[in-house]
Order: C-alpha cells, then sequence, then structure tokens
C-alpha cells in the first residue's frame, strides 16, 4: 500500500522541520543539525520507497491537489524516471552537509561573534530547509506558477545565509545574488507567461501544445535565457563565482546544486516538451556552452585561493551538462543530467575540503599552504579522490557521466553538420582544463615543504570527514552500477525525439 501524500511531504516536512529547527536551536545550539538531517533523511527514504515501482516497471507517482479552481489552477508533483534519480543524489548531498554543517558553523559563529549562539544555527538551519523544500518542489513540480513560487523559495532564504554568514562583503554579495537571481527568475517567468498566452494553461504538459504555436521561438528562447542565466553562462556568469567563494563554505556545495539544477528544468520543459523547437536552439547553445567551458577552465587555473578555484569551475562544469543536453541526442541529453548529479557530489567533497582547511588552518590562499598531506593525510585523500570526481578519472560516477555524454555530443557531431563535429572537438579539448584545475591545488596544497606555521595543523575532526567519505563511497558505487542512477534516466530520455533513440 503506497504512503499517502508521499510527495507533498517530502516538500512539506522540511518546511515544517525549518519552523522546529529555529524554535529548538536556543537549546540545541549546533546539535539543531540533527534534526536538518532528519529531515532531509526522512524524505529521502520516502523517494525511496518509491524507487522500485519506477525503476523496475517504469512507473510514475503522480499527485494532484486543488490550488485556485477559479483561475483553473492545481498544483502536483511527479517523481518518474527522470526525478527521482536527481532529487536522490541532490537530498544526499543536503544530508551530507548538514552534519558538515554543524562543527563548520561553529567556527564561522565563533569567527563571526566570538562565540556560539543557539538562535543565529537556528536561523541558519531554518533557511537551509527552505531551501532544501524549494529544490524539491522544483524537481517535482507539474505545474510552471509552482516551479516558480519554488524557485523564489530558494532565492530568499540563500540570499539571508550570503548575508548574514559570509565571507568578504557578505550584504554586497547577497545583494549581487539575489539581483542576477532574480533577473533570471523573471524571464522565466515571462516565458511562462507567453507559454499560458499560447495554451491557456500553466502546466508543464501544455507546452507540447504551444510547440505549434506562433510563440513557440519566444516561450523556448525566454524559458532558456531565465534559466541559462542561473545557470551563469558566459557573459551572464558574473554573479556566480563571488557568491560560491562567498558565503560560509558549508554552504557553498548547496550553491553548486542551485546553479546546477537548472540543466535538469530545461531537460524537464524544454527537451522534454518541445523537443521539435528546441533543436533550433541547439547548435548556438552548443557553442556558447563549450566557450563558457574554456573561459571558465582558463579562469579558473589562474585562481590561487581555494574556494574561488571552485567557484570558477562550477560555472565550466555547469556548463558540460548544457553541451550534453544542447547535442539533442540521446546519451548527450541523458548524459548532461547524469553530469550534474556526478558534479555536485565531486563539488561537495572539493567545497568541503576547502572548508577544512580555512578551520584547521585559517588559510585561503594556496600560495601558503604545501606539505599539509603530513598533518592531514585523511583529508588529502578526501581532496584526491574529490579530483577523480570531477576530472571524470574511473571507477567514480564522473567518467560514467562523461563517456556517456561525450558519446550523445560525438552522435550529433557524426550525423549532424561538419560544425556540430567542431564543437564536440572543442568540448573534448576543454576537459583538459578541468584535468589542470582539479590536480594542480593538490600538489600546492598537500605536498611539498611544509611552512613552519603549519606545522601544528590537525586532522579535521570526524564529523568534517566522514560526510564526504560517504559521498565519495555514493559516487565509486555509481560509477561501477551507473544504472543506480543512469538507468531511469536513459530511459526517460529514450521516450524523446532526438538523436540515437534506441531503436
Amino acid at each position: 500500500m503506497a504512503m499517502p501524500y508521499l510527495l507533498l511531504q517530502t516538500v512539506l516536512v522540511p518546511l515544517v522541520f525549518a519552523a522546529i529547527c529555529y524554535l529548538g536551536s536556543a537549546k540545541l545550539g549546533k546539535a539543531t543539525g540533527w534534526l536538518a538531517f532528519l529531515s532531509i533523511a526522512y524524505t529521502t527514504a520516502l523517494i525511496l520507497s518509491s524507487a522500485q515501482q519506477i525503476y523496475s516497471a517504469g512507473s510514475q507517482i503522480l499527485e494532484s491537489y486543488t490550488w485556485a479552481p477559479s483561475a483553473g489552477l492545481t498544483f502536483g508533483f511527479l517523481a518518474d524516471g527522470f526525478s527521482l534519480p536527481v532529487l536522490v543524489i541532490v537530498n544526499l548531498v543536503l544530508a551530507a552537509t548538514t552534519i558538515y554543517s554543524m562543527p563548520y558553523m561553529a567556527h564561522r559563529l565563533d569567527s563571526l561573534e566570538g562565540g556560539e549562539k543557539g538562535d543565529r544555527f537556528g536561523i541558519y538551519y531554518m533557511n537551509y530547509l527552505l531551501i532544501s523544500a524549494g529544490l524539491a518542489g522544483i524537481i517535482l513540480s507539474t505545474n510552471m506558477i509552482e516551479l516558480y513560487l519554488f524557485l523564489e523559495l530558494v532565492l530568499i532564504p540563500t540570499f539571508v545565509i550570503i548575508s548574514l554568514y559570509g565571507y568578504a562583503q557578505r550584504g554586497r554579495v547577497g545583494i549581487i545574488y539575489i539581483m542576477w537571481n532574480q533577473l533570471g527568475a523573471f524571464i522565466f517567468l515571462a516565458g511562462v507567461a507567453v507559454a499560458y498566452t499560447a495554451t491557456g494553461s500553466f502546466d508543464i504538459s501544455s507546452l507540447q501544445q504551444a510547440a505549434s504555436s506562433s510563440w513557440a521561438y519566444w516561450i523556448v528562447g525566454l524559458i532558456l535565457v531565465g534559466w541559462l542565466v542561473k545557470m551563469a553562462v558566459f557573459g551572464l556568469h558574473m554573479w556566480l563565482p563571488i557568491t560560491e567563494a562567498e558565503p560560509p563554505t558549508s554552504f557553498a556545495p548547496t550553491m553548486a546544486v542551485v546553479s546546477g539544477i537548472g540543466s535538469y528544468v530545461i531537460v524537464r520543459l524544454l527537451l522534454f516538451q518541445m523537443p521539435s523547437i528546441f533543436q533550433a536552439f541547439s547548435l548556438p547553445l552548443m557553442a556558447w556552452a563549450v566557450l563558457t567551458m574554456f573561459y571558465g577552465g582558463a579562469v579558473t587555473v589562474a585562481q590561487t585561493d581555494v574556494k574561488y578555484i571552485f567557484a570558477w569551475s562550477t560555472m565550466s562544469q555547469n556548463a558540460y551538462s548544457i553541451l550534453g543536453i544542447a547535442s539533442f541526442s540521446l546519451l548527450g541529453a541523458s548524459g548532461g543530467v547524469f553530469y550534474f548529479l556526478s558534479h555536485i557530489l565531486g563539488k561537495f567533497v572539493m567545497f568541503a575540503v576547502a572548508g577544512i582547511l580555512l578551520t584547521q588552518t585559517g588559510l585561503r590562499d594556496l600560495k601558503q599552504m604545501g606539505g599539509l598531506a603530513a598533518r592531514m593525510p585523511f583529508t588529502a585523500s578526501l581532496f584526491v579522490l574529490g579530483a577523480l570526481i570531477l576530472s571524470a578519472v574511473p571507477p567514480t560516477s564522473g567518467f560514467q557521466a562523461e563517456w556517456t555524454m561525450f558519446a550523445g555530443i560525438f552522435t550529433q557531431g557524426a550525423t549532424g553538420s561538419s560544425s556540430y563535429l567542431a564543437v564536440a572537438l572543442l568540448g573534448l579539448i576543454a576537459t583538459l582544463l578541468t584535468v589542470a584545475y582539479t590536480f594542480w591545488p593538490i600538489r600546492r596544497i598537500f605536498f611539498g615543504a611544509l611552512p613552519p606555521t603549519l606545522q601544528n595543523v590537525k586532522e579535521a575532526p570526524l564529523s568534517m570527514t566522514l560526510p564526504l567519505l560517504a559521498v565519495v563511497v555514493v559516487s565509486i558505487l555509481i560509477g561501477i552500477y551507473p544504472d543506480l542512477a543512469f538507468k531511469t534516466l536513459y530511459s526517460f530520455a529514450s521516450g524523446l525525439r532526438l538523436r540515437g533513440m534506441a531503436g
């Protein structure tokens, strides 16, 4: 017997626990994080309880609720072969971050206020769970207005966390974040309004009808640009590096999820619902993605601040997913979303190590580090494993995601025009920059001579390192058994009218 309101609970439980975290934080202090973890663990268990049905039978779970009948509005949630693996991996990163955040935020609050204050933990975890609920809503939504509202639910608490707990010029950084992301949300909303004009409905499924309207290209263009702003492609990227590098480092992995979730939405709304119109954007979008990969990768290599290295790399690696999706191929589209999932696993590890370095050494500048493997061998090993994930080295999930994605990209290159092949080759060359910016910091941070000022550095506590190990293990499991995440993604994409379709 199916649990009633299963998907609704996935969104409501974090909202309820957000209030509980705030109210209980005065007594619990940093242990408030366990309440947040319990909330996310429960909702993940709910989704996994339906996994066998969706995984083996290819079915879906759809819940629909009355919203505003006079306006013809309902809201609903859909768990299928596409949304299931995305939500599970996103929740895994969020759950690991709640545990990692407890010791990190204790250190951060001590730096900010000279001691821990329980209510400050409560504000942090309350906003964190609001973001968790918003991300779940974005992934499960069946209605575009509903999706927009969940997008706003992510936007406001993210601004609060950056502004209250960030580093250099945190108030200014928060304003930069909210202005750029509100711009992207407004452009997306304009596309939704045009879609409603064409179809008379806000349902995501109604976009199929919009494909035959005279507004079709405007709808795809506005929705696409809105989400490209939020994914920080070249020319629209100015907000991303500083808003990932200057928040509390415990929150930076969640920022990578927030900026990368657009790859999922683009496939859900445009590639699945309006493939014939989206195809017209394929080649220019691939070229834009490759430009972003080169630019983001080149700037990343030039950084010496460990947080800015991984902040700039997010820009480059979001473009990987865009390249795969824009290839308009079966393997490219499914591999592009798979790459987003692998990316957030690897990026959690790398940002978390950056936070460990900051708490244990007080440093962010690579030029002041070196030889730390002798003092922090476990952290050094985790950093190397995170680099393997981002650099797509087997047996990690990154390898499975990247080869799948590029198989689809070259399918388009081989069957399309020579322009597609040229873009595909350039995209492959750009991956060399990823190897450079993920591995060269290893030598600078963990090998060479240990500076005298770092002689007394100690290994981080297990509460900071074990969540990283858990995420690495999941990445390796997916790398060895890619069907854990990829089977349902591929099966979902095989229903699209794309190049390289099965059969």
